[in-house]
């Protein structure tokens, strides 16, 4: 199981909490193999160039599957065209967080904030052309004033610097911020949707803000050319998982929601969030490091 990013990042916590039941399911072992790079392209591209035996598959994400063919121009493979989709993990969505200096009752209360004062903000991201990135570029079109993008390799030193005021508001999963708005390091003003980890926090929409409903989903692929029937029986393991309450709550408390389906379900979501993201990468000009 090729995971596409470090080992002990969000993307690999929730492989490793699947990993367990999912061996028992197959009955056969399942080796995480951390192979990142180029926001996980590099992995990416391992998968869609491995034997098509069955044997090697790969966790896929918004990131790596629908926002890279706009970030990279020579991408080592085609989204759309060079796996065989075995099913989602889950959805994680985001949080708008602000430094203490800003907080504010609501969304439309912290873009009058921003717009009253004169000084200039910015906003921090976990680098160039992720979602983290792009959401904060929408969320500046939205907010009709200037809100300078300042990226960082990463979330630790993103938050550090959002704590201590050097960037005023970011975008990111909750897995990550929840543990600095409990303890009031940061205040969360919206969410993308709703999340266990910070239930009490409301989503953009329901405080009247259209347009920020987006989720990461995580889904595991295999090559282009896998047997069906291998991908049938992997994606029946899978929601067999899913579906049990013990990964769901270990999942739960690292912000994802479990998700089984069909893998039909998450080839639509490539195809739906490509030009989703393709248009928002375009319009504010953002390529990969």
């Amino acid at each position: 199981m090729v995971v596409p990013f470090p080992a002990g990042g969000g993307t690999d916590l929730v492989v490793r909490s699947i990993q367990p039941l999912l061996q028992r399911e197959l009955g056969q072992p399942v080796v995480i193999d951390n192979r990142s790079g180029a926001g996980g392209t590099i992995g990416s591209g391992f998968v869609a160039r491995a034997a098509a035996d069955g044997y090697t598959a790969g966790v896929v994400t918004t990131s790596t599957h629908a926002v890279s063919v706009a970030i990279y121009p020579k991408l080592a493979y085609n989204p759309s065209k060079d796996f065989a989709y075995a099913g989602f993990i889950g959805t994680s969505p985001y949080v708008l967080a602000v430094n203490n200096d800003l907080r504010a009752k609501d969304t439309k209360a912290f873009i009058a904030k921003l717009k009253a004062d004169k000084t200039q903000h910015s906003f921090g991201s976990v680098g160039v052309g992720t979602v983290s990135h792009l959401i904060g570029e929408q969320f500046q079109k939205l907010a009709g004033v200037p809100i300078t993008h300042v990226p960082y390799r990463g979330a630790a030193p993103a938050y550090t610097d959002l704590i201590g005021g050097q960037v005023q508001m970011m975008f990111d999963n909750p897995v990550g911020l929840a543990p600095y708005i409990k303890s009031g390091k940061i205040a969360a003003i919206a969410t993308t949707a709703p999340t266990p980890l910070l239930a009490d926090v409301p989503t953009i929409a329901s405080q009247g803000v259209p347009g920020f409903e987006q989720q990461l989903w995580y889904g595991i692929a295999f090559p282009k050319g896998t047997p069906p029937a291998v991908v049938e029986r992997f994606n029946a393991a899978l929601n067999k998982v899913l579906s049990d309450k013990t990964v769901a709550d270990d999942l739960a408390s690292k912000g994802v929601t479990a998700r089984p389906g069909t893998p039909a379900a998450l080839q639509a979501a490539v195809q739906k969030d490509t030009p989703y993201w393709g248009a928002i990468a375009k319009a504010v000009g953002a390529t990969g490091e």
